[in-house]
């Protein structure tokens, strides 16, 4: 069996990859393990830690590691590799792919073949809001609340959830 370690920024993270990801991946033979960060126990660290606990990780020959983290969050006082160059670059696109490329390049040469690193461009939580009628049938209607606000949400997003990014207070997160 082979096993995929996915460091988690949060809880959110955390839960799908152990109630989606790890089912899914059961039946093809792969187990899915899916901590916090360690540090912070959720939440963004400096990357010299999270390359501490990447490099901990695959000190297990058999094990690869990747990670589920929101780019959106990450500012230069966390020290990724790349970080002042990767600013120059306006695709955000290009920009993830160029700080998974530092990130994975930063690793000790001979564990980086296991090192998937992954920067979720958007709020992981902005995925939530494909499709409301998931609230319904997901959160117990005693505990669904603020609904007008949820329904303008969806009315001022239709196109793309991602893009409800515009600042702290109203990110997805928040807004959940």
């Amino acid at each position: 069996m082979k096993r995929v370690i996915i460091i988690c920024e949060g809880e959110t993270e955390r839960e799908f990859c152990k109630k989606l990801l790890a089912t899914y991946y059961a039946k093809k033979d792969i187990h899915i393990q899916a901590p916090l960060i360690k540090k912070s126990m959720g939440g963004i660290v400096k990357w010299g830690v999270l390359k501490k606990e990447i490099e901990t990780y695959l000190q297990e020959n058999n094990v690869f590691v990747t990670m589920l983290i929101d780019y959106y969050g990450l500012y230069s006082k966390y020290y990724f590799p790349g970080w002042d160059e990767s600013i120059q670059i306006l695709d955000k696109n290009d920009r993830m792919k160029f700080l998974e490329a530092a990130m994975q390049n930063d690793l000790k040469e001979s564990v980086r073949h296991r090192f998937i690193p992954y920067l979720q461009l958007h709020e992981f939580e902005g995925l939530l809001f494909n499709d409301i009628n998931v609230f319904y049938e997901q959160v117990p209607e005693e505990e669904l609340v603020g609904i007008a606000e949820l329904k303008q949400t969806f009315i001022d997003y239709p196109d793309n959830p991602e893009m409800i990014n515009n600042n702290r207070e109203t990110s997805p997160s928040h807004r959940l």
